[in-house]
Formats: C-alpha cells, structure tokens, sequence
C-alpha cells in the first residue's frame, strides 16, 4: 500500500489549485460585458510592439465601423450585383431605353462607353457628353449619337467644332453647344439623363459629378478622384440625394 509523501500531496494541491484558477478565469470571459472587453483589449494592446498594437486598432475599429456601413453606405453603394424584382420588371430593351450622359467622351472609358450604346441602340441612348480638345473625334461622334448637349473644354473650340460639321456635310440636329466647367456640369445634370458616366481623368471630374449627384443622377464612376479626393464629402451627399454610386471600372469594382 502506497502513502503519498509530503511532495506528492503538494503537488496534488497544486494542480487543483490551477485547475480551480482556470476555470474561475474561464467563467470570468464569459461573464465579461462589452465595456470590461474593451477596457481589457485596451490594456493588452497597450503591451502590444507599435505595429502589432497599431494592427489591433485597426482590427477593433474596422469591427466596430462594420455595423454602420449599412447606414453610411447603404444608401448609395449597392454592394451586390442582383437586381431587384422592380428592377427586373424595368429591364432595358422593348422600347426601355436608358439615357445617359458621358463626361471624357474622347478617351478610353468614353469611346469604350459609346461603343455599348452603338452595340445596344434598344437599351442605350447618350443624351449630352463633354469632351478634351479632341475636336475631330467628338465631330464625329456628334454625327453618330446625334447628342442633344454636347460641351467642349476650350470656348474657342465651339467656332471650330461647327465649322468641322459643317464641311463634313452634317445634316442632323444641332447640339446645344457649351464650355468648360459649366458645360460639364450642365451635361452631368442634363434634364433628360437617368445615370453619368464620369471618365474625366483627375479632380477635374469633382464638380460636374457634384452637379449630377444634387441634379439626383445615378453616378457611373470611373474617375477615382472622386472618392480618393472627395469621398468624405461625395458619400454623404450621395446618401443625402438617394443617388447610387456604381463602379464602372475595374479599380472602381475591386
């Protein structure tokens, strides 16, 4: 018959002593309420290196922001591609056109953008654009898309742009024709749009966005600036108009 020792019965007590400490902390987690959690992250991050303790503040603060996307963003960004039941009942084609203005017609988001409406003439229709200084092109494609507003970047460009239709024998409706920063606000916000499609490259694109947002347009955005740059004045705007903010563009989706 074995008898503990003085050593095995301390070492027994302290085993039950480690086990009763583990369990009482264990309880104690589960016990703790949101404002203890915080207090004890706090301190531990405290003791944290600095770029370990900057990782876990910005780990506490992107959780604590997710509950309020839905109310800061909701509103203007969708976050999904599936429409909606009204939305399938409105699908384009069979005499639903939608209408759209184009700022940067004369670069690549702009010649890419017409040539959908070219390809899809029963689902597309571009209603005013604004351009560079590419007269020449945007000549031509004033006798394509037969635009109702069309807005040129330079005012001394107006004279040439009707000069170069004329000798290209254009026979179709004139455009309203107009310039700089007012004329790409007045296509943003023209009358009969539904949605804008901002390529203008740079914060050049800020304002005649701003004038499409307050005119209630659906922004198609593929100028990044304006989130970059002005995204803390664009959203709240946006959510204020009940405007959506759709990315065109492959930075702009990701």
């Amino acid at each position: 018959m074995m008898i503990s020792t003085p050593r095995n019965a301390a070492t027994t007590t302290t085993r039950c002593c480690r086990h009763e400490a583990a369990a009482k902390k264990s309880e104690r987690r589960r016990t703790l309420t949101n404002d203890e959690s915080l207090t004890k992250m706090s301190f531990l991050s405290s003791r944290l290196p600095p770029r370990r303790r900057r990782r876990r503040q910005t780990s506490v603060a992107s959780s604590n922001n997710n509950n309020n996307n839905e109310s800061r963003y909701g509103a203007c960004w969708p976050g999904t591609a599936t429409p909606t039941p009204e939305e399938l009942s409105l699908e384009l084609g069979n005499g639903n056109v939608k209408k759209i203005s184009l700022l940067g017609s004369t670069g690549s988001i702009g010649t890419q953008t017409l040539d959908i409406v070219e390809e899809h003439p029963d689902k597309f229709e571009c209603v005013a654009f604004a351009c560079g200084r590419n007269i020449e092109l945007v000549a031509k494609q004033i006798e394509k898309f037969q635009p109702q507003m069309v807005s040129v970047q330079d005012g001394n460009d107006v004279s040439k742009l009707k000069e170069i239709l004329k000798e290209n024998g254009y026979n179709g409706p004139m455009p309203e024709l107009v310039d700089g920063n007012d004329g790409m606000c007045a296509v943003a916000a023209h009358k009969d749009c539904e949605a804008v499609v901002t390529g203008i490259v740079g914060c050049a694109g800020l304002p005649p966005t701003v004038a499409a947002i307050n005119a209630k347009k659906n922004i198609c955005l593929a100028n990044k600036e304006t989130l970059i740059a002005g995204g803390p004045a664009i959203v709240p705007l946006a959510v204020k108009n009940g405007v959506k903010i759709l990315p065109a563009d492959s930075e702009h989706s990701a």
